[in-house]
């Protein structure tokens, strides 16, 4: 299993970024490697919610299904796939700080197949992929401030 943790301070209200985490459309504007994502299930979003994401890594194209497993409006989000070559479950949450918000995600995979084969080396990619992500969602939310 890979293990990444998020801290980050986004400069926008909780609301606005919870509503943008939530919208797993938004998820290509600033994943590295997403190529879409469209949801599968009619709003409005809820537990047992599902999207299909297309990502590249590595090279490889990875289809993946995701479903909500745990929602909570306005503070707290999880889902997990369903079918995927690379298992994820993520939780997003955020809390507001005064005018800004603290985002905390956690994200966990269990590279299978052609990824199992270089597993030490994806947890340092993976890593630094996500932390990549978080510092483009940061700058991209607060961009929408100015």
């Amino acid at each position: 299993m890979i293990t990444t943790t998020i801290d980050i301070t986004i400069n926008r209200p909780a609301e606005a970024v919870f509503a943008f985490l939530s919208n797993f459309e938004n998820n290509p504007k600033w994943q590295s490697g997403m190529q879409s994502c469209q949801f599968t299930t009619d709003p409005p979003l809820r537990v047992g919610s599902r999207y299909r994401q297309v990502a590249k890594f590595l090279g490889r194209e990875i289809v993946s299904e995701f479903e909500v497993v745990e929602y909570e409006p306005g503070r707290k989000i999880k889902a997990k796939t369903i079918a995927s070559s690379f298992p994820i479950e993520f939780m997003r949450s955020v809390e507001p700080i005064g005018e800004a918000t603290r985002v905390h995600a956690v994200i966990t995979g269990d590279p299978s197949g052609f990824f199992r084969l270089f597993k030490p080396l994806m947890a340092v990619l993976v890593r630094r992929s996500i932390n990549a992500d978080y510092k483009r969602l940061k700058q991209l939310l607060e961009a929408q401030n100015a």
